[in-house]
């Protein structure tokens, strides 16, 4: 098994470019089912889960061509069954339901797997779909949905969920009459995701916004568009910069999009200024302690939690993270405090008293965001630092070990 190895210490300096947002890449492409004719996308990042979504598109017959830049046409789909094997592996599989109901009339997909950092249960997409007509079963841990054409309805998310507004959006582009989705998420990847179904044809307004209304069309057509940059990746980044007393040019971001990160960091002590093409973000050693909370976007993501503890943990104070979005979200900690963190946690808080270093230690990886924070640990931490476990970090980080290398980190990636 793959082993990350950092020797900790080094100043992070120079230009880092952020890749495609995997969050937004993999609803992007999963549209393309809904459309007979080549799609072309741009910026697509390298991961495993882009890799595990071309899969299981290829399954359903569809045609698969390139890599940052994919060319998919899902004229023939042969099978709409999304099988275990490939489902168990990530959670956002479940985008495939919508789109397949939508435009076949019928769809089976496994229960969806991925990170263990809480339930986040299917059953808002599945309440969503019968609203909208669709018959719903569970067998062997399979969702099987059918329905003639589906009907616009009246959706409120009992919680805001980004796969589920993703997911019904997808389907009701093709619904017959008008939906409206109530308490929709409005993370910039959902814009991204309406941006694109627009330019195949369909009626959206509010994307963005809490109410999203789709009007429902017979069909749509092939589109050519960009996948948005990732934002947790870039706010990752910023965060080496802090740690490390580092001076980072974050190119390719969108810094709109980063509003209460840089909020935050600036608050922790960190020099952040706008430059053309991205961010320039200057770390201070001295590091002023805060709190966090994390909350649906446009508050604090949830997936920048684990990272920001990090820092805090080299803090000059005492600062507790409330962790509002998901109930596991903690399990870094353990490792964390492996390596010199003093972190209690407390429900869904946690209390980060700073200290004045970090030591390097073996340490296991528990679901991606953890890993990068582990990462991040180890650039900061004295001595050495091995990460095992770090398929995690392949989900969502796009060649992390060469990038930092680039801006004067000293990390290597051991094959196992």
């Amino acid at each position: 098994m793959d082993k990350i190895i950092i020797h900790g210490g080094k100043r992070l300096e120079g230009d880092v470019r952020v890749s495609g947002a995997k969050n937004a890449a993999l609803p992007v492409i999963v549209s393309s089912l809904l459309t007979d004719g080549w799609n072309v996308f741009h910026n697509v990042p390298d991961l495993a889960d882009i890799g595990t979504i071309k899969k299981l598109l290829t399954g359903f017959g569809a045609e698969i061509e390139g890599d940052e830049t994919l060319r998919i046409n899902a004229g023939e789909i042969t099978s709409c069954e999304a099988p275990y094997d490939l489902v168990r592996t990530m959670r956002a599989s479940i985008l495939v339901l919508g789109p397949l109901v939508a435009r076949m009339g019928r769809a089976r997909v496994s229960l969806p797997g991925g990170c263990a950092i809480g339930a986040r249960p299917v059953n808002l997409h599945l309440k969503a779909l019968q609203s909208m007509g669709a018959e719903i079963d569970l067998h062997d841990g399979y969702v099987e949905a059918r329905a003639p054409r589906l009907k616009g309805a009246t959706i409120y998310f009992d919680i805001s969920t980004v796969t589920g507004t993703e997911n019904i959006m997808m389907a009701a582009s093709l619904a017959e009459g008008t939906t409206i989705l109530e308490n929709a998420a409005r993370e910039p990847e959902v814009i991204n995701l309406a941006d694109v179904l627009k330019g195949m044809g369909a009626k959206i307004r509010g994307a963005g916004t809490d109410i999203v209304e789709i009007e429902g069309v017979k069909t749509l057509r092939p589109v050519e568009a960009d996948i948005i940059p990732d934002r947790i990746e870039a706010g990752t980044y910023m965060i080496a910069a802090g740690l490390t007393g580092g001076d980072i040019n974050i190119l390719g971001c969108m810094p709109g999009h980063l509003d209460a990160v840089i909020t935050k960091l600036k608050e922790a002590g960190m020099e952040i200024t706008p430059i053309d093409g991205g961010l320039r973000v200057v770390g201070n050693r001295n590091i002023t302690s805060v709190d966090v909370k994390t909350l649906p976007y446009p508050g604090f993501p949830t997936d920048l939690q684990a990272q920001m503890m990090v820092l805090m943990s080299m803090g000059g104070g005492v600062s507790v993270i409330k962790e509002t979005v998901f109930e596991n979200r903690f399990m870094h900690v353990n490792e964390l405090t492996r390596m010199g963190a003093n972190i209690t946690v407390e429900g869904n808080s946690a209390i980060v008293r700073g200290v004045s270093e970090l030591r390097g230690a073996p340490v296991m990886a528990t679901d991606l965001r953890a890993s990068a924070s582990l990462i991040l640990a180890g650039l900061v931490a004295e001595d050495t630092t091995e990460i095992s476990r770090i398929y995690h970090i392949n989900r969502g980080y796009e060649h992390i070990e060469e990038k930092l290398s680039s801006i004067g980190a000293d990390i290597r990636r051991v094959k196992g």
